[in-house]
């Protein structure tokens, strides 16, 4: 995180890769390289936990075909938490864009809406 602060990267928050396994088997999630890991780290930084993406199969092997999981299975619960995940990252722009000197225009648009 110090590169980007640096150069005076913004740093929205802190995103946990593969915070549980989930048994493709029978859907248990194990916290296979331990639990609260980027939640401590986000709490000694003062930074938004922003979520949690589990190590899930469906997710890597959709990623692996270009298949964003939001698009492939819409409806699943790793969708939900990248869904989760981006309104997180699109309320600490606003955030960041209503403490903006005036005279300073930052647009947020939802890609979705935009199409």
């Amino acid at each position: 995180l110090n590169m980007f602060k640096k150069v005076n990267v913004p740093i929205l928050g802190i995103v946990e890769n593969m915070s549980t396994f989930c048994c493709p088997n029978c859907n248990h999630e194990s916290h296979i390289f331990g639990e609260g890991g980027a939640a401590a780290v986000a709490e000694e930084l003062d930074l938004p936990l922003l979520g949690e993406v589990p190590l899930d199969l469906d997710i890597r092997q959709n990623s692996d075909v270009g298949k964003p999981i939001v698009l492939s299975l819409p409806d699943s619960k790793q969708a939900g938490i990248y869904r989760a995940m981006a309104a997180k990252v699109v309320e600490q722009l606003e955030q960041r864009a209503a403490a903006v000197p005036e005279g300073v225009k930052v647009v947020i648009e939802d890609v979705a809406e935009s199409a």
